[in-house]
């Protein structure tokens, strides 16, 4: 049986998928990640057999495409909560609402397993992932993507320089760690996977409609409001910068890394 979650900001507080305009945050990084994503998984020897686990589903898109793209297999997508997920999406599609760090799928169950923006906020994010590989078939892949923030000092925009420091204050408090990704492709070499590679992709903030921080800065305001991280002028402040074509910043780049276990 598996273990209930203990009570975190990730499932029952301001970052859960209960919290709200959650559902616009997820959109918005589906909107401007899934492309990304995609386009390393259709790099990978996808084969419509693969039995695939996604790691923190969020709103599904990626199991979605996956149980499209293994019609013969099955994708297994796990979160927290899953109040996002249809689980009726396709035949060959299981949802699971359970904390990964509890579970212990069988060894060499998945020929791919997939996250997006789950281990930085891990407590044990290194001991995670010598788990995780455990779970690859002979032969299987993994691939995380995970943020790495730039310096919240280092924008050209005073405003964001206030708004992004309280922002990686508030999830560093809750013990995430936004930097982590950096040492990933050598944690995946040294549990032993093959082909070690990653990619990059830089998130933009502003560009008018290229813009995908508005949610995430939306659904984080009311808490940094609380916590006197940041005022209302400094919303204001940035509200208006929005609409303006020339304002472009690069606050975070999710590196993505992926390695294959050793077929046996």
């Amino acid at each position: 049986m598996t273990q209930q979650p203990a009570t975190t900001p990730y499932n029952s507080g301001m970052l859960s998928n209960g919290a709200h305009r959650e559902s616009d945050r997820l959109a918005s990084i589906q909107r401007n990640v899934d492309a990304f994503t995609t386009g390393i998984l259709d790099g990978l020897p996808l084969k419509t057999s693969w039995n695939c686990l996604e790691l923190g589903a969020g709103a599904g898109s990626i199991a979605y495409w996956l149980a499209e793209r293994c019609p013969d297999g099955r994708v297994v997508g796990v979160d927290l909560d899953t109040r996002h997920l249809e689980a009726g999406r396709a035949a060959n599609l299981e949802i699971e609402e359970a904390d990964i760090t509890h579970e212990d799928y069988a060894p060499g169950s998945f020929d791919l397993i997939h996250a997006r923006y789950v281990f930085c906020h891990l407590p044990e994010r290194d001991e995670m992932v010598a788990r995780v590989t455990r779970w690859l078939s002979p032969g299987g892949w993994l691939l995380i993507e995970e943020p790495f923030h730039l310096p919240a000092g280092s924008s050209p925009f005073p405003v964001v320089q206030r708004i992004l420091d309280a922002y990686q204050r508030m999830y560093h408090e809750h013990g995430a760690d936004l930097t982590w990704v950096r040492g990933l492709p050598a944690l995946l070499a040294r549990h032993s996977l093959t082909e070690v590679a990653f990619a990059g992709n830089p998130g933009c903030m502003g560009g008018l409609g290229k813009d995908r921080w508005l949610p995430l800065i939306t659904q984080a305001a009311p808490a940094l409001l609380a916590d006197d991280l940041i005022t209302e002028a400094d919303l204001a402040e940035f509200a208006t910068l929005l609409k303006d074509p020339a304002f472009i910043d690069i606050p975070q780049i999710t590196i993505s890394a992926w390695g294959r276990r050793p077929a046996e």
